[in-house]
């Protein structure tokens, strides 16, 4: 009998790349479909321009350097639409170009392409695009035919615009203004419902994540004497949106349960600091960058004891 040895992991799974991505793409549908109804055709040309431009960044990088074509494991696909979902309808058609580009040239493939990554892509080009075109990535319009340009329920809160903020309905539809794919936080929840179900993600990110800038804002409330707050800044701005579908990327977050926790408290710490006391009045996507530069530390503190191996004190 022939034996076979091979060293370890010895774990095998059916899982592949292209599965993970689809199922991600498959959550963020329903987000992409309220875009779309919310914010009208700007919406689908913003997702089919960043998706296209991804995918044949990533595909000519590949040619040119000689390395075989992955366009195939959806990477690319999910990156173009993160990016799309985070940007604001009626953006000029160059800027996410130009972002889509950065994601995949810049911080995917000069870094060795998917795995070598250490931000998430989408992100990141999304905090160069708000750095190069401050204006145009935060000018917001209001969900409708019409288009009126307006103030995010997050810049209301505040102090930095004038307006009434919109009912937790609008707030749960998706009928503010905001980010084309932050916006409707039932299609979210559902998205990431659906990912938990099939075991892409676990619940440790998201939960910690959210949970901290829910007390927080409970704790934040109790001083201005407004716990309304509270829902606000969990449904306001991209913490769905982040806590399921960018925090939680296999790459760019720990793989430790323990350091996943933290992980997540770090996100939601953040993103409330810069809500509560920063210049600007959103601070998710900031907060998620920054936890991904932690990440390796998280992993490498709370890296647990090799089997077999005896730890001797240092004479």
């Amino acid at each position: 009998m022939q034996k076979i040895l091979s060293s370890a992991p010895h774990m095998r799974s059916n899982e592949s790349t292209a599965r993970l991505m689809s199922d991600v793409i498959v959550a963020l549908l329903p987000a992409s479909i309220c875009a779309v109804y919310f914010f009208g055709i700007s919406a689908l040309w913003l997702i089919l321009l960043c998706v296209g431009t991804a995918v044949g960044t990533e595909a000519l990088i590949q040619v040119a350097t000689k390395k075989p074509v992955t366009v195939g494991d959806m990477s690319a696909v999910l990156t173009g639409l993160l990016l799309a979902l985070n940007l604001p309808s009626g953006v000029p058609f160059y800027i996410p170009v130009v972002g889509a580009v950065f994601a995949i040239a810049i911080v995917k493939q000069c870094f060795g392409g998917l795995g070598s990554n250490f931000v998430n892509p989408a992100l990141a080009a999304r905090a160069f695009l708000l750095v190069s075109w401050p204006i145009a990535m935060t000018t917001w319009v209001t969900p409708g035919v019409d288009a009126v340009s307006t103030a995010t329920p997050l810049a209301i809160m505040k102090g930095t615009a004038e307006g009434a903020l919109p009912s937790l309905t609008d707030m749960l539809t998706g009928n503010i203004p905001g980010c084309i794919g932050e916006v409707c936080t039932i299609a979210l929840l559902g998205g990431g419902i659906y990912l938990l179900i099939r075991r892409v993600i676990s619940i440790r990110i998201p939960a910690t994540f959210i949970g901290t800038v829910a007390l927080i804002a409970f704790i934040h409330g109790l001083t201005t004497g407004d716990l309304s707050e509270v829902a606000y800044h969990i449904l306001a701005g991209g913490v769905f949106l982040g806590a399921f579908f960018m925090a939680t990327d296999y790459v760019t977050s720990p793989v430790n349960p323990k350091a996943q926790i933290i992980f997540g408290v770090g996100c939601g710490v953040i993103t409330m600091v810069i809500r509560l006391f920063g210049g600007y009045p959103e601070g998710v996507s900031f907060s998620i960058l920054f936890m991904n530069l932690m990440s390796p530390l998280l992993d490498r503190k709370f890296a647990r004891r090799v089997f077999g191996v005896k730890e001797v004190a240092a004479k």
